[in-house]
């Protein structure tokens, strides 16, 4: 798996501002939103494009544009809701589809309750979003699901990252040969005894949509 933590100040500077346990929810929707859009400038660093042709108000002009099948934005429910604006901001012609996913706070194992995404991915390149990689339970799940579904390219955005979430990873789809990139705006400390990331930001999906 390839990883890339971007480094940026901007990045920084808005990551500081999440973490910050007095930032409210609006604010940290806010944040969260123009985050993914900065990380997804480098996540989208491979979509594929194919050649095309236009007309200048000058003269013809060779350039590229997105290829088809489009990408594939998927969040995982319900934190990375808070993620998908900031990406189809940057690819606003992509499909988007649906992962429910849960991690059970007793076993830490990532469980799924509801799908909506097309039976048939194949040849589809897909980005999948979720604030936190922490265990890589809920996030090895939803990457597994996608290339049983077909998908033969998949690149995750994560808000942060923990080193034992990206040794998940590497050891679910080690020698597969499927090509998988993460892309984060930090890789933190470590996980505490209860499975979250230290220092962390808390818990995503309460601190953009509040405690329900």
């Amino acid at each position: 798996m390839e990883t890339l933590v971007v480094d940026h100040p901007l990045v920084a500077h808005k990551l500081t501002a999440l973490r910050d346990v007095n930032t409210d929810s609006p604010t940290f929707r806010r944040l969260a939103d123009e985050l993914v859009t900065l990380l997804a400038y480098e996540a989208t660093r491979h979509v594929r494009v194919t050649e095309w042709s236009v007309e200048t108000p000058v003269a013809p002009a060779r350039g590229v544009r997105l290829a088809h099948p489009y990408p594939l934005v998927v969040p995982i429910l319900r934190a990375g809701l808070g993620m998908l604006e900031g990406m189809t901001r940057l690819l606003p012609t992509a499909e988007v589809g649906f992962l429910g996913m849960i991690r059970d706070e007793s076993t830490l194992e990532a469980e799924t309750y509801a799908t909506r995404l097309p039976d048939d991915l194949s040849g589809r390149q897909v980005y999948v979003v979720d604030p936190m990689l922490a265990t890589g339970g809920t996030l090895a799940a939803a990457i597994k699901f996608l290339f049983d579904r077909g998908a033969d390219d998949v690149t995750a955005l994560c808000l942060l990252a923990a080193p034992e979430g990206i040794a998940h990873l590497d050891d679910a789809f080690a020698g597969t040969g499927k090509p998988i990139r993460l892309v984060t705006a930090a890789l933190d400390e470590r996980l505490n005894e209860n499975g979250y990331i230290v220092p962390g930001l808390g818990d995503a999906g309460d601190r953009l949509y509040g405690v329900v």
